[in-house]
């Protein structure tokens, strides 16, 4: 997918119906992205398309074969099941394989434990039932109840997901557990990686409000390009300062969070209740609402609401529009103007002309709200 770009006038939209009207959100997700993405736009957003990774299909996975093979042939005393997706794969690939009702079995003699909602639906539709899901949907409680209880010469099948549970498996052979990786998916970088680091130039020039990630090797794949791209520092200070980082849970925030940086992420691990996140914050990151010439005008991201109708702006734009929309009548420079939107480039003040020319244009009618004082610069009308 290709990045967002501004457009001309939109049709009348209430930003009470539209929440996110104004504001572009890239979506790093492979997985169920479709319905991430008609979330998103369904409330106003832009979004920005990139997935940071692809996961690679199951056929002729040797190493699949033989994880399972190792789980059949001796009795399993714990399975862990960690995803959804995962468990199903798992299963799946088993019975083409002829050894799917060996394998339910296997599993319905142990005690199996699963890290979350959808790993736990996705155990009790394949007819087994779960001894414990910890609440926090957390990995490491999940290892925490495995080590309170005695492993020595147990064996322990952990369902991985995306990356290997290295550290997981670990701590369990210490205590003496037999432990069984059944890897079901794998990542690997996405075929065509020209749109994550389009997001990542976007993230850097502050054009994204918000990223949203629903898995941790995502932000990991997402980091590494940005260094590749030789814009790491730019993009977590983004992170930092401007654009809004949203996990779909604690474990895939963790990166982020040891890094120092903001983020958030809801109560539920689920798409909904993530966008509901972003819907409810992002607003109150980037909104200023002002009375303007006898009209109720709300900057919001990069679009402008003037009486319940929208109008994007580009970066440029929105970046003068903010300018002047900080002190309405005042007057600020042309360059003043080409310091705050230009800093850094050896643009000169003809290009702050132009930036307000197609401001003025985007705003359709409503143009007249930037008005020219001549020798001295431009100001917000405030009558």
């Amino acid at each position: 997918m290709g990045t967002a770009t501004p457009s001309l006038p939109t049709a009348p939209a209430s930003g009470a119906d539209l929440p996110l009207t104004g504001f572009t959100v890239g979506v790093t997700a492979v997985r169920r992205r479709e319905e991430l993405v008609a979330l998103l736009t369904r409330r106003g957003a832009r979004v920005v398309e990139a997935p940071a990774l692809r996961i690679l299909p199951l056929e002729d996975d040797h190493g699949l074969r033989r994880a399972t093979r190792q789980c059949l042939a001796r009795p399993l005393d714990y399975v862990v099941a960690t995803t959804g997706v995962g468990w199903r794969g798992w299963m799946s690939a088993a019975e083409g394989w002829g050894w799917g009702a060996e394998l339910a079995a296997a599993c319905r003699a142990a005690i199996v434990l699963t890290r979350g909602p959808k790993a736990t639906g996705a155990v009790r539709a394949s007819g087994l039932d779960e001894s414990w899901s910890p609440p926090t949907e957390a990995t490491d409680d999940l290892l925490t109840w495995l080590l309170a209880r005695p492993l020595e010469g147990r064996r322990i099948a952990v369902q991985e997901h995306g990356l290997p549970l290295e550290a997981f498996a670990a701590a369990l052979r210490e205590r003496g557990a037999e432990v069984i990786p059944v890897h079901i998916y794998r990542w690997a970088p996405p075929e065509d990686p020209a749109p994550v680091r389009r997001l990542i130039e976007q993230t850097a020039r502050r054009e994204i409000h918000a990223l949203t990630f629903t898995s941790a090797p995502a932000i990991a794949a997402f980091l590494a390009t940005a260094t590749a791209a030789g814009l790491h520092e730019q993009v977590i200070e983004a992170l930092r300062t401007d654009v809004l980082a949203v996990c779909v849970g604690p474990v895939c925030a963790r990166q982020l969070l040891d890094a120092g940086l903001p983020v958030l992420w809801p109560e539920r691990g689920r798409l909904g209740a993530l966008v509901r996140t972003v819907t409810e914050e992002l607003p109150h990151c980037s909104r200023r609402t002002l009375q303007v010439d006898g009209h109720d005008l709300v900057l919001q991201g990069s679009a402008l609401l003037v009486d319940d109708e929208s109008y994007w702006l580009s970066p440029k734009g929105t970046t003068v529009l903010r300018a002047l929309a900080e002190h309405p009548g005042w007057v600020l420079s042309r360059a003043e103007l080409l310091r705050r939107a230009w800093a850094g480039s050896d643009a000169d003040e003809h290009a702050v002309e132009a930036a307000v020319g197609r401001l003025r244009q985007a705003l359709g009618r409503h143009g007249d709200l930037i008005r020219t004082v001549p020798k001295r610069g431009y100001r917000l009308a405030t009558r």
